[in-house]
């Protein structure tokens, strides 16, 4: 068995000071975390958009926002500010074939090659 379970996967952290006042650390993570909510109500908002014009318009913003998400994470995550467990192998496998099969539950299948 891989022991991945502790490993984390992150770079090394860029040093804040701690003190009341916010860092840039906390001034990323806010917008981070606005970028998202921001992202969440796009999306309502272009499964909701009946006039194409609108959603064409709501479609470019969504991916803009969706980008600058990105690139927030991407700063976080280069400054160590953000880390990730790392799964081994036999975690993945169980997970694929837990959720492989679901497909052949949906009431529609994939045509498009």
């Amino acid at each position: 068995m891989n022991n991945n379970q502790n490993m984390k996967i992150q770079n090394p952290k860029t040093q804040v000071p701690e003190s009341p006042q916010m860092s840039d650390r906390d001034f990323i993570n806010d917008i981070l975390t606005t970028e998202k909510h921001m992202t969440e109500s796009y999306s309502t908002a272009l499964n909701e958009a009946s006039h194409e014009s609108l959603y064409k318009d709501l479609n470019q913003i969504f991916n803009e926002t969706q980008d600058c998400q990105r690139q927030l994470f991407n700063v976080m995550f280069k400054k160590g500010w953000y880390s990730f467990d790392a799964a081994d192998q036999q975690q993945l496998n169980q997970s694929y074939q837990q959720f492989s099969g679901y497909s052949n539950q949906f009431p529609y299948k994939n045509t498009i090659s």
